[in-house]
């Protein structure tokens, strides 16, 4: 597999795309307005205890208050932490006023305020420092056991002896040296003590470490040994890229390019095209059906349908040959518009098993790469998949859209026969509240054209039973389903 990255920056947004095979696959925004909060550091104070969720509120100085479970409070060395979640007491680990240096575990989401830890993770490329944690940890991604053991004992050769920090080896170390290893790993102890330092002076609600921005951390988490190239498209950023790559990278400093073409980056493998594709809840399929999304708060449902394909053998190979065209084209979206949360799949109804377990694993093949952690579990008795996928910041969706202010998000409007008729009642509710010389009706243009042409009769009849005229007058601006009845 062949990859490459192209960085668009513009003055108040940063946008990635993370390209495989010439297919976009996954596309990570950044804006000033919001900037990612992921990893970020902070100073808290608990403003309300809820024994009843095992849960508190923290004030980090973020715009809602935040969430910390009891579970992601880290214990003391001395003290043994509980085995089973039943056991944890929120009241014994905090209480209103107690102040404390939280990590933001994932973004807000919708109404709900972040998710923090106490269990401070430092990552850099090759490894993640966890300064209240102990011991070596490998990526399950590494999947060699010989190497898995070597870069352990690794790890625990060049730590210092009176170091007190736990490490997890990340997937991008896989053949790294011990002399890489120890370099990254006295930048992480240098990093941990100057945020120690920085905490100690902050007030509750100050910032004590933000994480790196888009581009440079794209670089440390996304890019892959078979990475061809990484294309940015601004000087500035391009240069600061290039320093940390030399620093931390040196493999990767020749592959950063500073895209200086007429024609915008992302029109590169037609990137943009490919974003307004991904908001869409209908995804076509080569083969004529197509594959639906729809996202709730609750949960996400996608639903695959035939279409127009009818298939050339018998309906049993036409149903598993749409599943599984539609199984690669779902971990495919699921990536690209960041869908997490619990998330249930209709595959179309298979007879065979065989077939089912084919579907499922070209399903769970493809999401192999996913950076994201999921778990997909097998066929229910309703013939539906149910999976999660980790999320942790907002969809492609939420940070690009907002609620339909016509609908209001529902996602449908009334139609204009239905429009019409409510019409009618607020004629005849004004006409039994008031007097008037003449009534106004004030709508959209189909609704007016409707009035005038369909329901010309009822206007008529309406008009002998209020013994009032009726005027008609069109409003552009005026929503799908909005109208006014004015008395004049």
């Amino acid at each position: 597999m062949t990859g490459e990255i192209l960085i668009n920056v513009a003055p108040r947004e940063v946008r990635a795309a993370v390209v495989e095979n010439g297919v976009l696959q996954e596309v990570l925004i950044e804006r000033a307005s919001r900037r990612g909060l992921i990893g970020n550091i902070y100073k808290g104070r608990v403003s309300r205890v809820l024994p009843g969720m095992q849960a508190a509120f923290v004030d980090a100085g973020l715009e809602r208050t935040a969430f910390l479970h009891a579970s992601n409070i880290a214990h003391k060395p001395h003290e043994e932490a509980p085995d089973r979640e039943a056991e944890l007491d929120i009241a014994e680990c905090v209480h209103v006023g107690s102040e404390l240096l939280v990590q933001v575990l994932k973004e807000p989401l919708g109404t709900k305020g972040a998710r923090l830890t106490t269990h401070t993770t430092i990552p850099s490329r090759l490894l993640v420092m966890t300064p209240n944690g102990n011991g070596v940890g490998v990526s399950a991604r590494i999947a060699d056991d010989v190497e898995r053991e070597r870069l352990r004992a690794s790890v625990e050769r060049i730590a210092p002896p009176d170091s007190t920090a736990g490490y997890i080896v990340r997937t991008a170390a896989l053949g790294a040296s011990e002399d890489a290893l120890r370099a990254e790993m006295m930048f992480l102890q240098e990093l941990w003590d100057s945020i120690e330092a920085t905490a100690g002076r902050a007030k509750a609600g100050d910032p004590v470490y933000e994480d790196l921005p888009l581009p440079v951390r794209v670089l440390r988490d996304l890019v892959r040994p078979d990475a061809e190239v990484v294309h940015v498209d601004s000087e500035q950023v391009y240069a600061r890229m290039r320093e940390y790559a030399e620093r931390f990278v040196p493999w990767l400093a020749p592959r950063i390019e500073l895209y200086t073409r007429v024609s915008p980056i992302f029109d590169l493998y037609s990137v943009e095209d490919e974003i307004e594709r991904a908001l869409r809840r209908k995804v076509p399929l080569k083969s004529g059906g197509h594959v639906i999304f729809d996202q709730t708060e609750a949960m996400t449902t996608i639903d695959v349908n035939t279409g127009s394909y009818v298939g050339h053998r018998n309906l049993e190979e036409t149903v598993f040959r749409t599943n599984l065209e539609a199984a690669l084209v779902i971990a495919r979206q699921l990536r690209l518009r960041n869908l997490g949360g619990i998330i249930i799949i209709d595959f179309i109804d298979m007879e065979i098993e065989e077939h089912r377990n084919e579907v499922l694993e070209a399903l769970s093949a493809r999401l192999a790469d996913d950076l994201a952690k999921n778990h997909i579990m097998n066929v229910s008795p309703l013939g539906l998949v149910e999976m999660t996928r980790e999320r942790n910041r907002e969809s492609l969706g939420h940070v690009l859209c907002r609620a339909c202010p016509s609908c209001d998000g529902r996602g449908y409007v009334k139609t204009p026969e239905t429009v019409c008729y409510e019409v009618f009642r607020e004629i005849m509710r004004q006409h039994r509240q008031f007097e008037a010389r003449e009534l106004l009706v004030l709508a959209r243009p189909e609704i007016i054209e409707r009035l005038l042409d369909e329901e010309s009769a009822s206007v008529v009849e309406l008009e002998e039973l209020t013994a009032t005229p009726i005027r008609l007058q069109s409003e552009g601006m005026y929503a799908p389903d909005q109208f006014d009845v004015v008395v004049m």
